[in-house]
């Protein structure tokens, strides 16, 4: 209830007071045309009086000696209501939801936060809380900085961009990096895609990553246009090129040319680097795929196939990463990571998902990882 119905409610039952307090003196001489007897009219009157000074248990127990007034009309039963409204409004006596409601109202627009989180109570026992109340209290814990409590309430919410924003504000706040993280994975899954550079800042702050595994962040960094930087560009670039995906190092520094961000000597020595590599490979490829072929294991086949993912052949990329695969890999999350990668290439999703969540969480930062680029199977088009 907003403070123009509180507002319209006070001044209803004020109206009704003054109606009662007539009642109140004409009943003697003309009972037969009275709405309110002054048995009912008078303790209603002085309920009101103090509702209007706050004392609330006061204000009720005058409203029960209205009640117990034998034989109530319905006029009196209508007034008797009215006024445990008001009292309500005004005291948060009364457990009527309508009351209740109105002073919940009042103390939240009043920035009485506190206040406004203990009305909660009486609204839930009156059974006049709705959803919108509930994100209310929410906000009411984190304008008063309780924000752990802002995050507990939110969590029942559903996953609105409204409750899902309060919620990261909330994590951000009292730095419960997991629940930013998850917060992030949820807004970037619901479509708000301007948050995946947030996810991935959070994701780079994760202890122990591996240079293959910054590269993997920075690879959807790339893919999500959440590029911050010439340095981000850089980097990605150098450890596409240290895992020996230099076409995949081009493609990165042509973009970041191109959109004037990475300039000068430096950004153009790491492209023409990065495109020696890769014509030199390209012309060698025949002569590794032989030598992965007649690997007694398969991490040449893996190492192989992350480099046709990054020429974008991702047929190739898939069969030789599948042939590492069954010869026996010495590190399988990553074999997995890079099929998937190989199928999301592909536009086989399903697939990509399958070899994504292949990585279980023993796996540690690698993980992490697979389940960042299944939420981009998931999300992206």
């Amino acid at each position: 209830m907003n403070t123009r119905h509180l507002r319209a409610l006070a001044a209803a039952l004020l109206l009704g007071g003054a109606s009662v307090a007539a009642t109140v003196m004409i009943a003697p001489q003309a009972a037969q045309a009275a709405t309110v007897r002054a048995a009912v009219g008078k303790p209603l009157q002085e309920a009101i009086s103090l509702a209007n000074a706050g004392k609330g248990s006061e204000a009720m127990a005058k409203v029960h000696e209205a009640e117990a007034v034998g034989g109530l009309t319905g006029g009196e039963q209508q007034a008797i209501e009215q006024t445990k409204e008001y009292i309500g409004a005004k005291t948060g006596a009364g457990g009527s939801a309508t009351g209740c409601k109105a002073k919940f109202a009042s103390d939240y627009n009043a920035g009485r936060y506190r206040d406004a989180i203990a009305d909660a109570d009486c609204l839930r026992k009156s059974g006049g809380m709705s959803g919108e109340d509930e994100l209310i209290v929410a906000q009411a814990y984190y304008l008063s900085g309780d924000y752990s409590e802002a995050i507990r309430e939110l969590r029942g919410l559903g996953d609105s961009p409204q409750v899902l924003e309060l919620m990261l504000s909330a994590a951000y706040k009292s730095g419960d990096s997991g629940s930013m993280r998850d917060v992030l994975e949820q807004l970037v899954s619901s479509g708000k895609t301007q948050y995946w550079g947030n996810l991935l800042t959070s994701a780079e702050n994760t202890k122990g990553l591996q240079d293959h595994q910054t590269l993997d962040i920075y690879r959807l960094r790339f893919l999500t246009n959440s590029m911050r930087s010439a340095d981000d560009y850089m980097l990605a670039s150098e450890l596409a090129l240290q895992v020996g995906s230099p076409q995949e190092a081009a493609n990165m520094m042509q973009k970041g040319m191109d959109a004037k961000v990475a300039t000068g000597d430096r950004a153009t020595r790491l492209f023409n680097l990065a495109k020696t590599q890769a014509a030199k490979d390209t012309a060698g490829f025949d002569a590794m795929q032989k030598a992965a072929d007649s690997a007694k294991t398969g991490d040449a086949d893996v190492k192989l196939g992350e480099e046709y993912w990054g020429f974008a052949r991702y047929s190739d990329a898939i069969s030789t990463i599948q042939n590492g695969i069954k010869k026996g890999v010495s590190d399988s999350a990553n074999a997995q990571i890079r099929l998937g990668q190989a199928y999301l290439g592909a536009g086989q999703k399903d697939a990509a998902l399958r070899a994504f969540n292949a990585v279980t969480k023993d796996s540690g930062n690698a993980q992490v990882i697979a389940h960042l680029w299944s939420v981009y199977a998931r999300t992206s088009k």
